[in-house]
């Protein structure tokens, strides 16, 4: 049976993934962060847990159980980066980012990817058997947005498509067609949280790919999360790009959002 590599992040989209591929193929995962979904390790064959900084501990497992085509899901946290307790970083990745003439998202993420590559193990598309998770285009929710919100929700996807083609973000926060918040190095949850907290309530978060949306990586993704983060900051709307943004765990996202009337449309 083929064997596929996963390097993994934190929630849930790389277990999704795990049991999306298992009746076809083995996988061999890789844990990059602490905060790991538990139930990974009851659908690969082998897993083990290196810091993302260890690249060159990361190819040397991955060459050791002969894998030559990996799959990149799940939030690894690039602020850590920048901490002073980050996580120690090994000769070869210090090389990686020496040579990087800037630390945006895609230029990092890149540079990976062809770090991968000179040792023969080739990235695939994030989205390759995970299709079934973007959602077509309408509302998910009962509840529809009013003439306000969808206001707010167009001009939102105007300022998020704007910011990912700058590789800034993929996320905006908005109320009454003005900008509560631009996700950066911080990520979705955090910026709908600082957003929704200066909007006083009623925000609309809107999610987007980027133009130049590479589907190796950072394709964006929402799930329960995404959610609770809106409901802790009473914001009333999660507008997603229809087929292009993954939606974790959508049966009981939807459940929650129905219960607490919040709308989640895909355009």
């Amino acid at each position: 049976m083929k064997k596929i590599g996963l390097l993994a992040g934190a929630g849930h989209l790389p277990c999704e993934f795990a049991k999306a591929v298992t009746p076809s193929m083995q996988v061999v995962a890789v844990g990059l962060v602490e905060a790991m979904d538990p139930q990974l390790r009851e659908h690969v064959v082998a897993y083990r847990e290196i810091s993302a900084g260890q690249l060159e501990a990361i190819i040397d497992f991955l060459k050791a159980e002969d894998i030559k085509e990996v799959t990149m899901l799940g939030k690894v946290t690039k602020e850590l980066l920048f901490q002073e307790n980050r996580p120690v970083l090994d000769a070869r990745f210090m090389q990686l980012l020496a040579g990087l003439p800037n630390q945006k998202d895609d230029t990092l993420m890149l540079a990976f990817v062809q770090e991968l590559a000179k040792e023969g193990i080739k990235v695939l598309d994030q989205t390759a058997a995970l299709r079934i998770l973007m959602p077509k285009v309408g509302c998910l929710t009962k509840k529809q947005p009013n003439a306000r919100e969808q206001k707010d929700i167009e001009f939102g996807f105007t300022v998020a498509k704007a910011i990912g083609k700058l590789d800034i973000g993929q996320t905006v926060v908005v109320k009454n067609a003005a900008i509560m918040a631009v996700e950066a190095i911080e990520g979705t949850d955090a910026c709908i949280l600082r957003g929704g907290n200066l909007a006083g309530g009623e925000a609309v978060i809107v999610k987007t790919a980027k133009p130049q949306q590479d589907n190796r990586f950072d394709v964006p993704a929402v799930g329960m999360k995404t959610l609770d983060s809106m409901l802790e900051v009473r914001a009333t709307v999660l507008a997603i790009e229809a087929e292009k943004t993954l939606f974790v765990d959508r049966e009981n996202v939807l459940k929650k959002a129905n219960e607490n009337n919040i709308v989640i449309v895909a355009m």
